[in-house]
């Protein structure tokens, strides 16, 4: 059964959605209580970006029954190309429109304890837990319309879970494929790294319709125990009828360490929200986001770190590379609660425009409320220097061939930073298709 969502909400079509998924009461009262409110929320303002026209309402969200693959090659080519292969200890979620369509979990994984499922299926055998961290410290409530639309038709997502003292070799890896643009995807992520434990999680956002109108809309908690290690890598790359809102959020105690590294080669209008919440002393994060414009492309990326623990450090590092007529908004926030001494905040904000009609917006913000710390920012937007293409075609280098090596160079910081060679390797070529 197919239920649009730009007609009045039926409580009685949602109730009937939940129990065939098999919920709990819990989240059941969670998305009834989130219908309510749609129509009394506002959307989100993002800084310098009117999105009041963007329709992220109208929808499908009940897919059905998707059938599941029993062997990598039935699917799509493109999706194939996001897998690794290469390793013998393999942990991997395939989705497709929002429903687990293969898994693939190495035994050592189960033996540790951990949790690495579709959140379904998650909900249904470790309710409690779910339940400890949904809509946790992370968000805590329902803060806008899109929120309130996410958590009542809520219908894809994962949740991982490291046991306290477990180090976790392998990546985590998943990736989800929209195939049906009459579907939208409502993902949401839960990722717990217990106390001491360590672990790498990646995903991956796909589609292949280019003209049809599609809307996701995902959210992602990640909580980072005391002394846990967690890199949390991203690369989302719908097609450019895909309108997008993504909101990523971290929770950090003390001594924990975050990092981030996140891919942002959406081809559709896009808004991506970035925080995290370094609560605990000694608690680190390191945020690195890539993107690229293109076309008439509207994208606003904001990436905050708010410092309440002592000894907290934040790092900010976005790049970004606009061409044609496309707008996009990259704004770094770093928030240094009061007696969060001893804190130090960084963060830098590039744009590299290879059009005169692109345009790109860098705004590095800096919110101290204590005396006892250090912080700097740094923000440029410009063409590709004329000194080094001279430099480079100076040595028999031809223009496209140098400027594509300076593009790559830009990008690096963060592509360099994803843990799985096939997605890194995926990302480079996207940028090859996007750029040249």
């Amino acid at each position: 059964m197919s239920v649009e969502t730009n007609v009045s909400i039926d409580a009685n079509a949602l109730e009937e959605y939940s129990k065939k998924r098999n919920e709990p009461e819990w989240l059941l009262n969670k998305r009834l209580n989130a219908a309510k409110q749609i129509d009394q929320l506002e959307l989100p303002k993002p800084d310098k970006t009117n999105i009041s026209k963007w329709d992220f309402s109208t929808f499908e969200y009940d897919a059905g029954e998707v059938p599941a693959i029993q062997n990598l090659n039935e699917l799509h080519e493109d999706v194939q190309k996001l897998v690794d292969t290469s390793s013998e200890e393999q942990n991997l979620l395939v989705f497709q429109d929002g429903q687990p369509i293969y898994s693939q979990v190495s035994a050592k994984l189960e033996e540790q304890g951990v949790i690495f499922t579709d959140l379904a299926t998650a909900v249904s055998e470790h309710s409690d837990l779910v339940k400890k961290y949904f809509m946790g410290a992370a968000f805590e409530d329902i803060e806008h319309k899109l929120t309130a639309l996410h958590l009542a038709f809520l219908n894809g997502g994962t949740f991982v879970y490291i046991p306290k003292n477990t180090e976790v070799e392998a990546p985590l890896q998943t990736v989800n494929w929209q195939k049906d643009p009459k579907l939208g995807l409502v993902n949401h992520v839960i990722v717990v790294a217990e106390a001491n434990s360590k672990a790498t999680f990646l995903e991956n956002y796909a589609s292949f319709e280019k003209e049809e109108k599609a809307v996701s809309n995902v959210l992602t908690e990640v909580y980072v125990g005391d002394g846990a290690h967690l890199s949390f890598g991203a690369v989302d790359n719908f097609e450019e009828g895909m309108l997008t809102y993504v909101n990523r959020r971290g929770h950090v105690a003390k001594d924990g360490k975050l990092e981030w590294a996140l891919g942002q080669m959406n081809e559709g209008s896009t808004v991506s929200e970035n925080m995290t919440y370094l609560v605990g002393d000694g608690s680190y994060a390191d945020t690195k986001t890539v993107s690229i414009g293109r076309n008439q492309q509207t994208q606003n990326f904001t990436t905050d770190i708010v410092h309440y623990g002592k000894h907290s450090e934040g790092y900010i590092l976005k790049h970004g590379v606009m061409k044609d007529r496309a707008t996009s908004i990259f704004n770094g926030i770093t928030k240094i609660e009061k007696n969060a001494t001893k804190s130090h905040g960084e963060q830098t904000e590039r744009v590299l425009m290879l059009s005169e009609k692109a345009r790109g917006d860098a705004n590095p913000i800096l919110l101290i409320d204590e005396d006892d710390v250090t912080a700097g920012h740094a923000a440029s937007v410009g063409q590709i220097d004329p000194m080094q293409m001279f430099y480079m075609m100076s040595r028999g280098i031809p223009r496209v061939e140098a400027e594509r090596l300076i593009i790559h160079g830009f990008l690096e910081p963060v592509v360099g930073e994803l843990p799985i060679q096939a997605v890194k390797d995926q990302l480079s070529a996207l940028i090859e298709r996007k750029v040249l």
